[in-house]
């Protein structure tokens, strides 16, 4: 019989990859914390909510349901028992040193790795619930700003959403001085801070949100929901400034919504200078124009 001192309820369904980011982006995690893996050879995505109270699992399987059905997909969910041991450690051989750009590394913090020269290496300690660059979005994201940090990094960069404060820290690693962050969740203040001094960098991160302007930076990142980015265009919009090098990254948007959010940023002025495509998630680059 399972200990049950030593054990805690996880509610787990299985969906198709392309929907993972999104499910959790739309259930966030105030009462429950996601993980999320995927078995190359089946082609399988598996994802599992851990209620942080023992009596949360009835409230935990109607988030994961009601945003499965936001997003067109079945899901039956199941709950089992996992050993305290497993669930903050098994996680972690989903997550290993990887390339995203030219210049850019991630690294678990339990992993070694020897940087090569001239790469810039990112190490995380995301906990359970936050980015570790292995979506598509991330590390459009991350591509994107080694490019810019190529043309000049003596821009200023806003991250808008920061979760685990990967884009932030990335930005100042690549060599952007003048770097800032904020979210709307508690938890990833703290993360990101921790994140920030593992990684050797100081950087501003603020508990807000997108309802306002902020002052303007010349680059601003947005790694966040298609419908988001379109309700507070105006917003993200005016937080870039009005400078010719300005430029604003926008990601955590599915292929066939991203015409609506380039018509969103259009609108304000901005236009479309490159965008990327991995799987199912497209990420654009948008600038002030000539």
């Amino acid at each position: 019989m399972t200990d049950s001192a030593a054990s805690v309820p996880c509610v787990t369904a299985t969906l198709p990859p392309e929907t993972a980011d999104a499910l959790f982006e739309i259930i966030g995690n105030d009462g429950f914390t996601p993980t999320s893996w995927y078995d190359v050879e089946s082609g399988v995505c598996r994802v599992s909510l851990f209620p942080d109270e023992p009596d949360g699992v009835a409230r935990t399987q109607a988030a994961l349901l009601a945003a499965a059905a936001l997003l067109g997909v079945t899901v039956e969910p199941t709950v089992t028992a996992v050993a305290q041991t497993d669930w903050a450690e098994s996680w972690k051989r989903f997550f290993h040193v990887e390339k995203i750009s030219p210049r850019v590394v991630v690294r678990p913090s339990w992993e070694p790795y020897t940087a090569q020269p001239g790469e810039c290496v990112i190490t995380l300690d995301p906990g359970l619930s936050f980015g570790t660059g292995k979506h598509a979005t991330t590390q459009a994201c991350l591509r994107f700003l080694d490019r810019l940090a190529e043309e000049d990094i003596q821009r200023s960069v806003l991250d808008m959403g920061c979760g685990s404060g990967i884009l932030a820290i990335g930005a100042k690693l690549l060599g952007f001085t003048d770097v800032r962050g904020f979210d709307n969740d508690p938890d990833c203040m703290r993360v990101s801070a921790e994140n920030a001094e593992l990684n050797g960098v100081s950087i501003p991160f603020a508990l807000d949100d997108l309802s306002h302007a902020h002052p303007p930076a010349d680059i601003v990142v947005a790694n966040i929901l298609a419908p988001v980015l379109i309700q507070f265009a105006p917003q993200v919009a005016a937080s870039l400034t009005a400078g010719p090098g300005a430029r604003l990254v926008v990601s955590g948007i599915l292929d066939e919504q991203y015409a609506a959010v380039r018509a969103a940023y259009e609108a304000q002025g901005l236009v479309e200078v490159d965008s990327l495509l991995f799987g199912e998630w497209r990420s654009g680059l948008f600038g002030r124009g000539s």
